[in-house]
């Protein structure tokens, strides 16, 4: 019989990232979540005792407390399987209207706290050949949509992150997995003002995503009719993306 799988999820208090949390423990896995809100992880511990579940409340934003819980999780449990940089928010925006400190946030954890993730594990994962890290973009890194500029650049850097990283662990035995998630029913998209096609429930989406991982796959779109939509997106020209987005429903802007 095979040892436990150990996963190491960021992000992991609510939607993917707990459903993700959920899947691998399914599966038995020995897990190591983090998230900020600490009483989120310690309830989904609870609800898992017979598993060996670490907690670590910490900001992807925080270079020394991500690193710090990546030291944790080592000396606990040794170097993880799979490292799953999911953490991610998503903040209307609009350009002119004084909201460079969202347009900050938004990058900082969408794309620097991935790279913040997967700084600990990088160098010791391809000095033993072995290991996964799994970066959480989304489709909407493809093109640049309106109302969501943070959003779809902090998206389109992971994406051309991961590839880059992709390429630079390949010699050294270690996977790099892209999923691009559509659109997934969670606590980020409860309140989207406008259609969503293909909304896909997180638990499905976990499912898939586990499997995708489970076979390398370097990059993945799920729900799958997104990954049509994704390449007509890529495949249209600017003037008629710039036509058929023009009047499209936006994200509303947090107003403080």
């Amino acid at each position: 019989m095979n040892p436990p799988l150990k996963v190491f999820i960021t992000g992991a208090s609510s939607g993917i990232g707990m459903a993700l949390a959920a899947e691998y423990a399914r599966q038995g896995a020995t897990l190591g979540l983090v998230a900020r809100r600490a009483d989120a992880l310690a309830e989904f511990a609870r609800r898992f005792p017979h598993l060996s579940v670490s907690v670590y409340p910490a900001d992807v934003r925080d270079d020394a407390a991500i690193a710090n819980a990546a030291a944790q999780f080592v000396d606990a449990h040794g170097l993880p399987d799979i490292v799953i940089a999911n953490a991610g928010i998503s903040k209307g925006v609009a350009t002119g209207h004084g909201d460079l400190s969202t347009f900050r946030e938004v990058m900082d954890v969408n794309y620097f706290g991935m790279a913040a993730t997967f700084e600990p594990f990088a160098r010791p994962m391809s000095e033993a050949r072995h290991g996964t890290l799994v970066g959480i973009a989304s489709v909407a890194g493809v093109r640049g949509l309106p109302g969501s500029g943070a959003y779809s650049a902090s998206k389109a850097a992971a994406l051309a992150y991961l590839e880059s990283l992709r390429v630079e662990m390949r010699p050294f035995g270690v996977a790099v997995v892209t999923i691009a998630p559509g659109y997934i029913r969670t606590p980020m998209t409860a309140h989207n003002p406008y259609p969503m096609p293909f909304l896909m429930d997180a638990d499905r989406f976990a499912q898939k995503a586990a499997g995708a991982i489970a076979r390398k796959v370097r990059f993945a779109v799920f729900p799958w009719p997104m990954r049509v939509v994704a390449a007509l997106l890529s495949c249209l020209p600017r003037w008629l993306y710039d036509k058929l987005f023009e009047k499209a429903p936006r994200k509303p802007r947090a107003v403080l």
